[in-house]
């Protein structure tokens, strides 16, 4: 270690405090360089692991293979295991209740295909040979036919082909659902076409049967790569030995390649093509995680979230460390000077500050890297429970550390370190013994830089203008401060705005519900529909029901005159007319009682017998692309509107039901309806009006729900699960809440944690640069008490300089918050549209914050500065 080097390691044990907030700042610093990346390659191999779980792992799929092609498959250099399956057709299960399920799907798998694919065993074993058949419960569960372990079935097996000139291929597989065609036709005795049947008939039909005989010796869960519309229940058999025996037999054949690369792609293409294997395709969703395959979307958003975060650490980890750098060469000058005056070069001055920095990252960065994954750890621990139930993952969230992702964090941080340290390393190689001997450096001591205005004296007194002279003349510390407390105001009240945006976004996707759980049903004929009386006293008399209301809605809908039109929708008229679709409420008698009270009115006057009258929701969600809330319609109460019903079931038949006069325009929604887009109109009417409507029964189609509030709407949702038959559905809404809740939660945690640890560096950065400029006064303090300072005057100097420091943070913090804001809420409404808000409580918090953070630093620093001794302080040259 040369000399300089010497006096280097010297200055920073000297400077103790100096050192280890320097020290703590890039241990952060590094921490979230390593947790950014970490957290990248962990969530990636999350997705990797999950998709394996669901789909089984292999990475190319090759068709259709005869005994050569196989074993060209087996030599390839980059095979490291093959799986082996054939599909051994479709099978009639007449008995099924589910009318789009009419098969089973019978598919086989080698032994290696058993392990290999996500087969989840209930109960029995897995198949050993071709007679024997592994059922999935689903078959149970969903179709309704039970089968036992033991049971011996014969099956039909045969390929689906579509009774469809126009389909481009004869059979179909499990990813096509059960194919149907249009309604049959017939003409009435007038000769108008009518509809003689109400549900489609299926197009499709099973040939080149063989009949084959099973024991079933197992009965697994539905496989998760089952596809959702598939019209067979998958079965597994294992595949036979002799499988090649039958001329022209052929197989598939997935492949589990040894390395996974760019270079595996092409090689896996280029053996398909060289084979002359017709039908190859590659996993595409598993490769696309390993970041073989390319996705622009995926990864340029994924990068480029990486990319800002780095980003953002590196700037406000470098105005920590460059600030503390330049507060060294400023502390160094005067013996660097000295240097220069024995013949030190500028290299060796400039290597100096380099050297220092060299031993800063020396003693952060491991210690970074450790605390960055100890950090990430405890994270995921934490959070994984939230995640799992969030994505309906089975996998948990575990740290994958690879040797690139700390080499790039290590990088970024020297690279960190190394712009911080060039610019005090050149200020350092240009110290002359003159200017470190007169300290003119960083002083700027001409009238002109220093002057201030008479009126802050006047105000304030000569303490304020003592603290104002001394920013002035030391700007650059004074910059290193503001700027810190900039980065501080920017980065929280982005984030602060960006997360509130994202919750109310989702406001428009889930809040516009105002109950927890709904139950529905469709009605196509005009018959009667399954909630009876004594269904909904079941359901209504739970204890965890707390509202309820039951409601028929119909379409329907009307011509509205132009000046009835919202402006937003002028573009659609024609003809003087715009035609808007009605949905059409009938709520119940209690229900309605109810809401008219809520709005003002007196529900007698929707429930006359000789008359039909309605309310209209006059709120609707902005039309097209982006979400938002505006206006539904241009109508004053005592109007009316003529209503026409269209009935698709006979060739879109239009009958003119009559006019519904308007008693009443309202934003409010009744319990269980929800905001439509806009174009469309909400009306809300009595069981009598809708009778009088549909006084010849022409309304055939109607919806019918149950909707629901609750104490306990989880522990609801389990006992409606037992007593509402399949042709009703049931919808939870406050569940869909609660995920949309977590999402934000989850996005929450990481961001202020991140926004946290951020706020630390600049918080020690603003510690480290004022603690350290007092500190460097202690000669200009002890003269200021000589002269008759008192200990009152000195903090209220100290005092004010805290002020100009928060105020002038704040003067341009704020300024540029609102508009990185604003880019946000432009960036926003690209999908929705709604009003701009500042956070005024979020920015009435940072500027408190400010004001504490730099009056707490310059009460520490100021305290230790009192209790010097005044000759002392003017002998004192170190801190």
């Amino acid at each position: 270690m040369n000399i300089i080097n010497k006096l280097t390691w010297r200055h920073l044990k000297e400077n103790k405090r100096r050192t280890l907030v320097t020290i703590i700042g890039v241990v952060i610093s590094v921490a979230m360089l390593t947790a950014v990346s970490t957290l990248a390659v962990s969530f990636m191999s999350l997705l990797q692991r999950q998709h394996i779980a669901d789909e089984g792992e292999w990475h190319v799929l090759y068709k259709d293979v005869d005994e050569e092609q196989l074993a060209a498959i087996h030599a390839d250099k980059n095979t490291e295991s093959v799986i082996l399956s054939r599909d051994a057709g479709y099978s009639d299960l007449e008995e099924s209740e589910n009318s789009f399920k009419p098969y089973l799907f019978l598919r086989e798998y080698n032994e290696a295909g058993f392990q290999q694919f996500p087969i989840e065993l209930i109960e029995g074993k897995m198949p050993t040979n071709e007679s024997e058949l592994l059922i999935s419960e689903h078959i149970t569960t969903d179709g309704g036919i039970e089968y036992e372990i033991g049971d011996t079935i014969t099956l039909e097996l045969g390929e689906r082909k579509v009774d469809d000139e126009e389909m481009n291929q004869n059979t179909i597989d499990q990813s096509y659902p059960l194919q149907k065609r249009p309604l049959s036709e017939a003409s009435d005795s007038n000769g108008d076409t009518v509809a003689t049947e109400l549900t489609e008939e299926v197009s499709e039909s099973i040939i080149n049967t063989i009949s084959k005989d099973f024991t079933i010796v197992g009965i697994m869960e539905r496989p998760e790569w089952e596809p959702i519309s598939a019209p067979g229940y998958t079965v597994l058999t294992h595949l036979p030995e002799y499988y090649f025996a039958v001329e022209n037999e052929t197989i598939n054949v997935s492949v589990v390649w040894d390395k996974i690369s760019r270079s595996a792609v092409e090689n896996a293409e280029q053996l398909g093509d060289s084979l002359n294997i017709e039908d190859y395709s590659l996993n595409s969703n598993l490769l696309r995680y390993y970041g073989v395959i390319s996705n622009e979307f995926l990864r340029t958003t994924f990068y480029s979230l990486v990319g800002i975060l780095m980003a953002v650490i590196m700037i406000g980890s470098m105005s920590l460390i460059y600030n503390a750098f330049a507060i060294s060469v400023s502390e160094r000058s005067r013996y660097l000077g000295m240097l220069s005056s024995v013949g030190a070069t500028k290299k060796q001055k400039r290597n100096s500050v380099f050297f220092e920095g060299a031993i800063i990252g020396l003693i952060s960065i491991p210690l970074g890297v450790i605390s960055g994954l100890v950090g990430i750890g405890i994270t995921f621990h934490f959070i994984n429970s939230l995640l799992q139930d969030l994505l309906e993952i089975t996998e948990e969230l575990t740290i994958v550390v690879t040797p690139l992702s700390i080499v790039m964090a290590c990088l970024v941080s020297l690279l960190t370190i190394f712009m911080s340290t060039y610019i005090p390393a050149r200020r350092a190689s240009r110290v002359s013994a003159i200017d470190a001997i007169r300290q003119t450096m960083d002083i700027k001591m001409t009238r002109k830089k220093v002057k201030t205005s008479r009126l802050v004296r006047k105000l304030f007194g000569i303490e304020a203008e003592f603290g104002l002279k001394n920013l002035k003349r030391n700007k650059r510390r004074y910059f290193a401060t503001v700027f810190s407390l900039v980065i501080s105001i920017v980065l929280f009240l982005t984030v602060s705005y960006f997360t509130d945006q994202l919750k109310q976004s989702s406001n428009y996707f889930v809040d516009d519900f105002n109950h927890d759980i709904e139950i529905t049903s469709w009605i196509s004929d005009g018959g009667e529909h399954q909630f009876s009386d004594s269904f909904i006293r079941s359901i209504t008399s739970m204890d965890e029901v707390t509202e309820y209301s039951f409601i028929q809605a119909v379409d329907l809908k009307t011509a509205l005159s132009e000046n009835q039109v919202p402006d937003q929708l002028n573009e659609f008229v024609e003809d003087g007319e715009y035609e808007s679709p009605i949905n059409l409420y009938v709520l119940d008698k209690e229900s309605l009682q109810q809401y008219a009270e809520e709005i003002g009115i007196n529900d007698t006057q929707l429930t006359e017998e000789d008359k039909m009258t309605g309310i209209i929701i006059n709120k609707a969600m902005a039309i097209g692309e982006k979400r938002g809330e505006s206006e539904a319609v241009q109508m004053s109460p005592g109007e009316s509107l003529e209503v026409v019903y269209e009935d698709y079931w006979q060739g879109e038949k239009e009958t003119v039901l009559g006019d519904i006069e308007i008693v009443a325009l309202t934003d409010k929604l009744p319990l269980g309806v929800q905001l439509r887009h806009q174009g469309q109109l909400s009306m809300i009417v009595s069981p009598e009006t809708f009778a009088q409507l549909n006084g010849n029964d022409q309304i055939s189609e109607a919806t019918y729900g149950l909707y629901l509030t609750s104490s306990e709407p989880l522990v609801i949702h389990e006992k409606l699960i037992e007593l509402v038959d399949n042709n009703m559905h049931i919808t939870n809404y406050h569940k869909i809440r609660q995920e949309e809740e977590q999402i934000v939660l989850l996005m929450s945690v990481f961001i202020y944690g991140f926004i946290t640890l951020i706020t630390a560096i600049s918080v020690a950065n603003i510690f480290n640069t004022i603690s350290t400029s007092i500190s460097l006064r202690k000669t200009e303090f002890a003269m200021l008490k000589s002269v008759g300072m008192t200990p009152k005057g000195f903090n209220k100097m100290i005092n004010y300089e805290s002020i100009f420091y928060g105020i002038k943070s704040l003067l341009y913090g704020l300024p540029i918050s609102v508009a990185v804001m604003y880019a946000i809420y432009e960036a926003m409404m690209l999908s929705f549209d709604y009003p701009f808000r500042l956070p005024w409580l979020s920015m009435l918090y940072v500027v408190i914050a400010v004001f504490l953070i730099v009056s707490s630093a310059m009460l520490y620093s100021g305290s230790k500065v009192k209790k010097e001794n005044i000759i002392e302080a003017l002998k004192q040259e170190n801190i």
